[in-house]
């Protein structure tokens, strides 16, 4: 331990902001169309997981496009 504070690492660019906040919204949408075909095939279970994988995956999505 030096005493010293690291210095916060510096924000992502914007391009890659916008890339990963694309390839979540991709993902977010697939694990959504797979919620719906789980859900009207009756498995409520894998519904559910894919519905909150969706939520989670949207979700980071969106804090790495607003947070960097």
């Amino acid at each position: 331990m030096t005493g010293q504070e690291p210095s916060p690492p510096e924000p992502r660019p914007w391009l890659e902001r916008i890339g990963l906040a694309a390839i979540a919204a991709v993902l977010g949408s697939l694990l959504i169309v797979m919620a719906v075909a789980a859900f009207t095939g009756g498995e409520l279970v894998l519904a559910a997981m894919s519905a909150s994988g969706a939520v989670l995956t949207l979700g980071i999505g969106l804090m790495t496009l607003v947070r960097g």
